[in-house]
């Protein structure tokens, strides 16, 4: 296949203009949602503005483990769909704010797979690029036992590389071979090489 079948890769300056187009785009289409939302790994929050007058027992939500509805009864839903992912309905919840500039409807949606970034609140919103994502600094302490033992192996690995030190794997096979060599001296073992 020759060369010339294959489109050209954008120059960096190209592909810094279609970023920025298609955030602008990005952005629009969010703006035009009724609702704001952002999102942490772990999960999604919903704001919307809600008219001084109503109370909490004037709305409507429903959250399933795949899907919500919330509006105000009687009037259009301000979200309702089928979600991309499925959440922790237990640990989900809504709220009624007072805010500087009238009330709020806030909801916190807790997801099942917390490693996962959401393009859209609900399937049939327009979309974001979760490639384009910056997540927050986040503290070993946050992260589970067996997520954060891995993460100190690889942050040791990677130090161990830097100063030209054995990574951990390759300090357990060094122990394995002292052992076997201390178990069999007649061996020699001058020319092992461990790879």
């Amino acid at each position: 296949m020759a060369e010339t079948d294959r489109p050209a890769s954008p120059t960096p300056e190209e592909r810094e203009r279609l970023d920025k187009e298609a955030k602008l785009k990005e952005d629009e289409e969010q703006s035009k949602l009724p609702y704001k939302w952002t999102q942490q790994i772990n999960d999604v929050d919903i704001t919307a503005p809600i008219p001084f007058n109503i109370k909490g027992r004037d709305l409507d939500v429903k959250l399933t483990k795949t899907s919500i509805k919330a509006a105000i009864k009687g009037q259009e839903p301000i979200i309702e769909g089928t979600f991309p992912h499925p959440i922790l309905v237990d640990d989900s919840t809504w709220t009624l704010e007072t805010t500087s500039s009238g009330k709020e409807l806030s909801i916190h949606l807790d997801k099942v797979n917390k490693m996962e970034w959401w393009a859209h609140v609900v399937t049939s919103a327009p979309k974001i690029d979760t490639s384009k994502i910056q997540p927050e600094n986040s503290k070993l302490s946050d992260l589970d036992g067996q997520t954060r033992s891995m993460v100190e192996k690889m942050m040791f690995d990677q130090r161990q590389k830097e100063m030209g030190q054995p990574t951990s794997d390759e300090q357990k096979k060094m122990e394995m071979l002292k052992k076997f060599q201390e178990q069999h001296p007649e061996m020699d073992f001058s020319n092992a090489k461990i790879s």
